[in-house]
């Protein structure tokens, strides 16, 4: 589990903002997002870890709510698991690093914006015409799935035991290239983010020094307490 603060998510969204205005597109810089940013950061990262050849395709996923892309919008208190995974055109490992994380946060923007209401009902009438029961399988070893989201309420139950100390998600639905993101403890718009590699890839992801640099560690996710 990795801390970012507020601060540092900012300096993400700034650096993808310069560089989409160096490029000329106003408009994706001022849509930029903090997921957006974090998403770019842990694509190149991931990818850059896995060392891949530059020809090699990648993808980014991200899992999203369908509750406020479906027109009407479905009831903020709807009991029920609405979701779809989005992804990014295509690009090659090469391409990716080579273009920046300015172009990476538009491109994970871009996915973002056509889920539509349109779009979300396109999908359910294709499961309907051919029902599938989606596996991890399904997912590419060369891409990166975003997960949850820093959205999510996860410190205001309290059980009896006092307030949570940080949310873990167990091992379901673990693959390599997944990162599931969280709210931080310490509040202000910080994330904490659980990310999953292969332990060979997680070593070279520890000595990217451009990953390190976002992270908090002046600030770390406390450990887990108690026994699984």
């Amino acid at each position: 589990m990795l801390h970012f603060s507020a601060e540092s998510l900012e300096a993400l969204k700034d650096r993808a903002r310069r560089e989409l205005l160096a490029a000329g597109d106003a408009a994706g810089a001022a849509a930029v997002t903090k997921f957006q940013a974090l998403s770019s950061l842990v694509w190149h990262c991931f990818t850059r870890a896995r060392r891949k050849a530059p020809d090699q395709s990648t993808v980014c996923r991200a899992a999203i709510n369908n509750r406020t892309h479906l027109r009407p919008q479905l009831p903020t208190k709807y009991f029920g698991n609405t979701i779809y995974a989005i992804s990014t055109k295509a690009v090659t490992a090469g391409d990716l690093l080579a273009r920046g994380h300015g172009w990476a946060m538009a491109a994970v923007g871009r996915a973002v914006a056509a889920h539509t209401d349109a779009d979300i009902w396109a999908r359910v009438a294709a499961w309907m015409a051919k029902p599938v029961v989606y596996t991890l399988r399904y997912f590419d070893p060369n891409g990166v799935m975003m997960g949850s989201s820093p959205r999510f309420e996860m410190y205001g139950c309290d059980f009896g035991w006092g307030t949570p100390l940080a949310p873990r998600s167990g091992r379901a639905n673990k693959f390599d290239g997944k990162a599931s993101l969280y709210p931080g403890r310490e509040g202000g718009g910080s994330i904490d983010a659980e990310v999953v590699l292969t332990p060979e890839h997680m070593a070279l992801l520890e000595q990217d020094d451009e990953f390190w640099a976002a992270v908090s560690p002046d600030k770390p996710c406390p450990p887990a307490v108690g026994k699984n």
